[in-house]
């Protein structure tokens, strides 16, 4: 029992020192992206069905194939343009 509450508070505090980057809500699902350095994001899975996310799942399965040891989608895409193409798919 003790065990169990010890192993509940540590999970706790390794979630809050990772500023939660674990949890992926509902309807969503985790990205790395970036050329060297990946950084993760969290993005709607409605965005996998647009035709400029489909060409970078497309570019991701070339470069990668089904192989994702980050634990997430990685997509080999310049970080900055990344956030520029989720920006203007949010508006849609």
């Amino acid at each position: 029992m003790a065990y169990t509450i010890l192993y509940d508070v540590f999970d706790e505090i390794v979630e809050i020192a990772m500023g939660n980057q674990l949890h992926v809500p509902k309807g969503h699902i985790a990205v790395y992206v970036g050329e060297t350095k990946k950084t993760r994001f969290v993005v709607p899975i409605s965005y996998l069905n647009h035709p400029c996310f489909l060409d970078l799942l497309g570019q991701a399965e070339e470069e990668f194939g089904f192989n994702h040891p980050l634990g997430g989608l990685t997509i080999p895409c310049d970080k900055d343009a990344f956030i520029d193409l989720t920006s203007r798919l949010h508006c849609c």
